[in-house]
């Protein structure tokens, strides 16, 4: 039988610390978050692999991302205890549960009411009962929160995520996977005023959100 608190210590320690994620209660956060709660069960001994694991297998498939990237991905966003954060396509809420352990105030969002109920089922089973689950695409985020310090894409777009942008307070902070293949590369969008920034972080590959996908252009 697998020893998840050392297959928590492992990951800390093999994929995250050699990885260049550093910051402390970050690494303290997910060496906390039982990761294999946020599975489907009986594929609990995959949840610490150093890969994407399908955590819904539905009409539109869902991944919990490799721990070296999901960790990456949120330290950029250096979120402080309080803050609102927006955890898109947050699957069984995995992502979720690691902010709401950075003590922020956390809305998770999800295209499927099914998938949305399991991610509440997970969390509140896993002591994270108060992070927010709400169901709509994923594209339109949650606006009626807004003012986000904080949006992660769990997965890959193909185009810059404009929807989302503008539900960042001023000085907020956008990460996802953006592009295919080799050209892939984890991104961050920082919102001054009217204005975006953004700036490359490290080669990576994430599984395509279909919502996010580029729509065919007209052909003559």
């Amino acid at each position: 039988m697998v020893d998840f608190s050392q297959a928590r210590r492992t990951m800390v320690d093999s994929q995250l610390r050699t990885f260049d994620v550093n910051d402390i209660p970050l690494l303290d956060a997910m060496g906390i978050v039982p990761r294999e709660r946020f599975v489907l069960p009986g594929r609990e001994e995959l949840a610490y692999i150093d890969q994407n694991v399908l955590v819904s297998d539905g009409a539109e498939p869902r991944f919990m991302l490799t721990p070296m990237v999901v960790a990456r991905l949120i330290q950029a966003l250096e979120v402080e205890p309080g803050e609102k954060v927006l955890d898109v396509a947050c699957g069984r809420g995995y992502s979720s549960a690691v902010f709401a352990e950075l003590g922020a105030k956390v809305t998770a969002l999800e295209s499927d009411e099914a998938l949305a109920q399991t991610a509440r089922q997970c969390l509140e089973g896993a002591g994270f009962g108060a992070v927010d689950v709400r169901v709509g695409p994923l594209d339109k985020g949650s606006p009626q929160e807004g003012g986000y310090k904080a949006i992660l894409i769990n997965g890959a777009v193909d185009e810059r995520p404009e929807g989302l942008l503008h539900q960042l307070a001023d000085l907020g902070r956008l990460v996802c996977v953006k592009g295919r293949g080799r050209s892939a590369r984890a991104m961050i969008y920082i919102r001054s005023g009217d204005a975006f920034s953004e700036r490359s972080l490290f080669d990576a590959a994430a599984p395509s959100l279909p919502a996010f996908e580029a729509k065919p252009g007209f052909v003559f």
